[in-house]
């Protein structure tokens, strides 16, 4: 049995992304227009994860001119691990997590304690961590990113 280290999928790196994007900026907000170039991703793709952002409470958006996306709070008070958690905590880590089990030893295996605790591990060590902490070096970000 192949058991992969836990990691980011895209969609959780792309919501990192925005947030630390919108950290940075100048003037607090970005569109996904601007973000998607920046990151050289697909708008479309960044479009969904910051509606996924904007339901977990985490970014506002706003349409029209002046409008675009923004952290709904301080920098300061945005966990990693509580992103995280929103985002991706419903992604199972071994296939007898998901909603359709297909395991011959699933009655009787004792892998899935050690698993659901390692999960909760790795989002624990990044409840220490703000979007603030890891956006720290804005003026060397925002270069990278082109931001105004």
């Amino acid at each position: 049995m192949l058991i992969k280290a836990m990691h980011l999928d895209k969609f959780s790196d792309y919501a990192l992304r925005i947030l630390i994007a919108l950290s940075v900026s100048k003037d607090g907000r970005g569109s996904a227009t601007s973000i998607a170039l920046n990151y050289g991703l697909s708008r479309h793709h960044i479009a969904k994860v910051a509606s996924e952002l904007v339901r977990g409470g985490y970014v506002t958006s706003e349409r029209g001119r002046g409008g675009g996306l923004r952290l709904a709070r301080p920098a300061s008070e945005i966990s990693v691990g509580a992103v995280l958690r929103t985002i991706m905590d419903d992604v199972p880590v071994a296939e007898c997590f998901g909603s359709t089990p297909n395991c011959t030893i699933l009655p009787a295996c004792g892998l899935r304690g050690p698993l659901s605790q390692a999960k909760e591990a790795f989002f624990t060590v990044l409840d220490g961590y703000s979007l603030r902490d890891i956006s720290q070096n804005r003026t060397a970000l925002a270069e990278l990113l082109g931001a105004p």
